[in-house]
């Protein structure tokens, strides 16, 4: 089997006009780049790869040929595939190019997805099986408490009491935008809210000192989190949360912001994090996440994945390590989960039932694709 041709697309969403913040910048409503690869022996598959910054840089290096060099490689040979990607970003072509690491990493992120898709599809398997097939329903809980123009407390009750409602049983919000002691009465409120049966995650987003997150875990202790994420600023934050931790009863998460597994696995080594969030469409795709969580497993770090619940299901589905995935439930926020794919796995009470349909077991939704996407090659 050879790999014939690739089609590539952006899918972006406009904001709305009461954009979600977190602590120190607006999370974009769509911001991905789908690659879909076809073969010689009519199977196909899609990967996508996020990114928090512009996508253009992506988008430059498809339209300068980056998606050519794997033409003709067996698309069944994903570990192969990745390392000829992952090479470039210390290669003169790149440099020639104008292809920057980071968008080489992102491009392979996609590509790798797809490959992966392709494999299961030859199998006749979903991915989570060909992954370990440890389980086949993972837990979900929904991300919320975004900071908005003019949001009160009255609309953070409302909105979390909806997810309530709807059957949620895990909570993540959004703290560090606003001064501490302000951040601590919405923890509390949201406590309130979901009562203490249901698990609260808090989310820093990297926004705190060493000092702010010391005094901020020992002021949320009483609310018991499952986790803090991101507690601490990027630019020591590895050393701040082995200081931390040291400091807290609550496990300390992070990875999402890693641009490689290799700082993922730094995180590790470092013995600071209880739960790893790396993010399979930002730094390597399932061969590198497959290799995170087979990692996570031996050092006794759970695994939770950060964003697309569809995607990562199957690497949370397939290890011992696989802990839970994250959802939006609110299509304001993310519009291509609501979206982008026809019939995917429901949500419910708190849990995600995979599906058997090979590969990645999802279908894109040609009114999605037309309603978000830019083809680019």
């Amino acid at each position: 089997m050879k790999i014939t041709r690739l089609e590539v697309f952006t899918l972006k969403a406009p904001q709305s006009g009461r954009p979600h913040w977190v602590s120190h910048f607006i999370v974009p409503t769509a911001n991905e780049i789908l690659v879909r690869i076809y073969t010689d022996e009519g199977i196909d598959g899609f990967g996508l790869a996020t990114s928090y910054t512009p996508i253009d840089f992506a988008v430059k290096a498809f339209k300068s040929g980056i998606g050519d060099l794997i033409i003709g490689e067996d698309p069944l040979a994903p570990e192969r595939v990745y390392k000829k990607l992952f090479a470039l970003t210390t290669s003169r072509l790149a440099s020639e190019k104008g292809w920057s690491r980071e968008a080489v990493i992102r491009i392979s992120s996609a590509i790798d997805i797809a490959l992966w898709d392709i494999v299961g599809k030859t199998a006749g398997l979903p991915l989570y099986r060909i992954f370990g097939g440890f389980r086949s329903e993972v837990p979900a809980y929904v991300t919320c408490g975004y900071y908005r123009d003019g949001k009160d407390d009255s609309e953070l009750r409302d909105e979390v009491q909806k997810l309530v409602d709807q059957g949620h049983t895990g909570f993540k919000s959004k703290v560090g935008g606003l001064p501490l002691e302000r951040d601590i009465e919405r923890m509390a409120l949201i406590r309130e809210v979901i009562g203490d049966k249901r698990d609260l995650m808090i989310d820093v987003n990297r926004a705190w000192d060493l000092e702010t997150a010391i005094k901020g875990a020992q002021l949320l202790e009483p609310l018991n989190p499952r986790w803090l994420e991101e507690p601490v600023r990027w630019e020591d934050d590895r050393r701040a949360l082995k200081l931390l931790s040291n400091k807290t009863r609550i496990p300390l998460s992070g990875g999402e912001s890693e641009l490689t597994s290799y700082g993922c696995r730094a995180m590790i080594e470092e013995q600071a994090i209880q739960i790893l969030q790396f993010d399979c469409t930002m730094f390597g795709g399932f061969t590198e996440g497959r290799k995170m969580a087979g990692l996570c497993e031996l050092n006794h770090v759970q695994v939770a994945p950060h964003h697309d619940c569809f995607i990562h299901a199957h690497i949370v589905a397939g290890s011992p390590a696989g802990c839970i995935v994250e959802a939006f439930t609110d299509p304001e926020r993310d519009p291509l989960q609501a979206e982008l794919f026809e019939d995917p796995p429901i949500i419910k009470n708190g849990m995600m039932t995979l599906k058997e349909q090979p590969g990645l077991g999802l279908t894109l939704s040609e009114a999605a694709m037309k309603k978000f996407s830019e083809r680019i090659i």
